[in-house]
């Protein structure tokens, strides 16, 4: 270990259960930060499993590994027991000769993980802003959910005034965005960034095979397929690539990572699968309007332009539904935040702060700020989180010394300044209200699909999802206004050639690998589309 990271880390022994603990207790106290532990299961004065749940507690940012061994069965339900409960980020087999790569490539990529969030990188734009600046939250957001690297530097910080001053931007408008050449943009707009980091933000001309809108999961998984068989693929994405799952800080439960994946890194995956098969991407320039023009289809964008193409899929996905409650609503992005609990995580830590919702999404949310935010309480309108939460995630809440559910609650109201300082709370079954000092309100409470820009001739449902398939049947067939001879395609709506997925879709299934299966089966649909002209 010393001599694969020795010069980049410094490695620590301990014989023992207790000797571990004393060590990661004076590394606390002195301030210093812990990478990743990594623990045998059988110790003298303790477990592994039991060392690396206390680990929790002293270094909550820290990667918790369990070392096991070939046959080890005696391991295993303890092993499965601290995954479940979150006591773990993960197990690997004790390394073998040297050099055993396998090992070696787990632990980096721990390393890497770990290094992402705690580590000063490579800072591609810096933010000099506000800290508790709407806008300064959506640069934030916009760059971390894109796998921009960045660095952001409160303005009245000496970092941040020595930045100005360098660049001579001490009376830009904020925030201002340092570009990696020096060029500074005083508060800019989200495509203005876009464009001088060099990313697309205008279709190109002539006529493309299939035109997806949306780079969540849905999308992604479209784009993939379809550029890798050959369509000509374009993306429209107005905000982030990952939609919803882009804002989860590890997804536990997707196919193929058994120790979970970030929402982010899935997306940046995704999307550069795509990008390696050919398929253009273009960002901050919403679809805004959809007509049939012969054989075919034309999106109109925000700039006026135009996209071409012969089919389409829509993948746009949902908007977090909002509060209501005018006094939070003035305080978005400073101290209330609409998902986007994996980048302002770091900046609740010592905190108390509150969770909004119980489904799966806010249980991701509680568990990644429990690991920054001295206290995080999730409340919820119902009687119990198992109608709409995972096991495995009310699981690790329930073991989180840090995190507290409270049921039958709702937020009522807010106070603060520049930023969220105190909540109003009602209890649900007695009428009475309180107020709750509160640094953080990160809501979850569902969504709403983005169908607003859609034509007449795309079906909707009373909730405004696009009706597709079989369910725009009646008695077995399409009502008259269909103009073709067939029937409508599974994923295909009452706009021949144009298909919805994921969770636009009326009657999708709300997980992160069904929108991926919706993605990759609307482009074999697409190719049947085509083959029928």
């Amino acid at each position: 270990m010393r001599k694969r990271y020795g010069a980049d880390y410094q490695v620590v022994t301990a014989g023992s259960a207790g000797s571990a603990l004393e060590v990661l207790g004076g590394l606390r106290d002195a301030g210093r930060q812990v990478a990743l532990v990594l623990a045998g299961q059988w110790l003298p004065g303790g477990t592994g499993t039991g060392l690396l749940a206390q680990v929790r507690q002293l270094h909550p940012a820290a990667r918790r590994v369990l070392l096991i061994s070939w046959g080890d069965q005696a391991s295993l339900e303890p092993m499965l027991e601290a995954t479940v409960l979150g006591d773990i980020d993960g197990y690997v087999v004790r390394p073998g000769p040297s050099p055993d790569e396998r090992f070696h490539r787990f632990v980096t990529e721990q390393l890497d993980e770990w290094g992402r969030s705690n580590l000063p990188g490579l800072e591609v734009v810096r933010v000099v802003g506000d800290e508790w600046a709407p806008r300064s939250h959506e640069l934030r957001e916009l760059l971390g959910r894109n796998g921009v690297p960045y660095g952001f530097y409160p303005a009245g910080s000496p970092d941040g005034q020595r930045l100005l001053a360098e660049t001579g931007a001490a009376g830009s408008a904020r925030p201002a965005v340092v570009l990696f050449d020096g060029r500074v943009l005083p508060d800019p707009s989200n495509a203005e960034v876009a464009q001088a980091i060099g990313v697309q933000t205008q279709p190109g001309e002539g006529r493309y095979d299939v035109t997806v809108i949306g780079a969540g999961p849905a999308g992604l998984a479209a784009a993939v397929y379809g550029a890798s068989e050959g369509l000509s693929t374009v993306i429209l994405e107005p905000e982030a690539i990952g939609g919803q799952a882009g804002t989860s800080s590890l997804i536990r439960n997707y196919l193929g990572f058994p120790t979970g994946v970030s929402g982010g890194d899935l997306a940046v995956r995704a999307y550069t699968q795509a990008w390696n098969f050919g398929a253009e991407y273009v960002y901050g320039n919403p679809a805004t309007g959809l007509r049939p023009e012969g054989s075919d289809l034309v999106v109109t964008v925000a700039d006026g332009s135009e996209v071409r193409s012969r089919a389409v899929v829509v993948a746009t996905g949902m908007a977090y539904r909002r509060l209501g409650i005018p006094a939070l609503d003035a305080l978005t992005g400073a101290g209330v935040f609409y998902g986007a609990a994996a980048s302002e995580a770091r900046a609740m830590k010592d905190s108390e702060v509150f969770v909004v919702g119980g489904a799966n999404s806010a249980g991701q949310a509680a568990v990644h700020l429990a690991r920054y935010a001295a206290k995080v309480t999730v409340l919820v309108r119902g009687r119990s989180l198992a109608d709409s939460m995972s096991e495995y995630l009310i699981r690790e809440i329930e073991s989180g010394a840090n995190i507290a559910v409270r049921y039958r609650v709702a937020v009522t109201g807010g106070a603060g300044q520049s930023h969220l300082e105190s909540l109003a709370l009602t209890d649900l079954e007695s009428g009475a209200a309180e107020t709750v000092a509160a640094a953080g309100l990160f809501v979850l409470i569902g969504a709403e699909p983005r169908t607003q820009w859609l034509p007449g001739g795309v079906r909707l449902d009373q909730w405004g999802f696009v009706v597709t398939g079989t369910d725009l049947l009646q008695d077995g067939r399409p009502d008259q206004e269909w103009p073709l001879t067939r029937l409508p395609m599974f994923l295909e709506s009452s706009l021949p050639g144009v298909f919805a997925v994921g969770d636009v879709r009326h009657g999708s299934v709300k997980r992160v690998a069904a929108a991926v299966g919706e993605g990759s089966t609307a482009i074999r649909l697409v190719h049947d589309h085509l083959r029928a002209g």
